[in-house]
């Protein structure tokens, strides 16, 4: 969680819906039993403090080291500092920027992870979104279809893309691959409205947008 972020100033404290984004997530976490520890990794533990959380029973705050500050540091990187210090079976990563990911997503992605790894099949898990479309290059040219040719897109071969909500693995895996994605990854397909990660000003408008739908939602319930 970074104190600072280049096209949403300030979006990890920033309000959403009554409270800061960085809690959403945070609190998705903490309702879950599986998850027996939070780590944050910033350097934001003074911003942090003034929105009231501090170091607590399952919430840990590790200073971000300063080599490992700014917008270019690889994630992977910081996470090899992470489970350097923090001893684990099972790594679960996710981002301030996933609102929308729920509790029982993410009860889904740990139990498709444990069924693989007990399998033999899988060594980590990733979330995706599930895409079929037409896709072109710059040029014009088609990637994965022929425009003479035309078929319903959703006949078309899926396509998965990596949405950075949420990611599973040892730390075996980790070291193996050297990344939070092994070498034999489960890709799990998420709701799309839930998958939103807050990058730019438009993706803090369909959050803000999503949240009001579901708080609508709940008051009709």
């Amino acid at each position: 969680m970074k104190a600072n972020s280049q096209r949403v100033k300030g979006k990890n404290f920033r309000p959403l819906h009554g409270r800061p984004l960085f809690r959403w997530i945070l609190d998705a976490l903490l309702a879950l039993d599986e998850v027996e520890r939070v780590v944050i990794n910033t350097d934001a533990r003074a911003i942090l403090a003034e929105n009231g959380l501090t170091d607590g029973p399952r919430v840990t705050i590790r200073d971000r080291r300063p080599d490992l500050c700014g917008d270019t540091v690889s994630m992977n990187l910081i996470l090899a500092d992470d489970i350097a210090a923090v001893a684990a079976d099972t790594y679960l990563m996710t981002h301030t920027t996933n609102p929308m990911l729920s509790p029982a997503t993410i009860r889904a992605a740990l139990a498709a992870y444990r069924a693989g790894v007990a399998a033999g099949m899988a060594d980590s898990l990733f979330t995706v979104n599930r895409i079929q479309t037409r896709f072109y290059r710059a040029d014009g040219s088609p990637v994965n279809h022929d425009p003479a040719n035309l078929i319903q897109t959703q006949d078309l071969e899926p396509w998965f893309e990596e949405n950075s909500n949420l990611y599973i693995f040892s730390r075996e895996s980790f070291a193996a691959a050297n990344a939070r994605i092994g070498r034999r990854p489960i890709l799990h397909v998420m709701d799309r409205l839930e998958a939103i990660d807050i990058d730019t000003p438009e993706d803090w408008a369909l959050a803000e947008a999503v949240a009001l739908l579901r708080a609508r939602q709940a008051d009709a319930a």
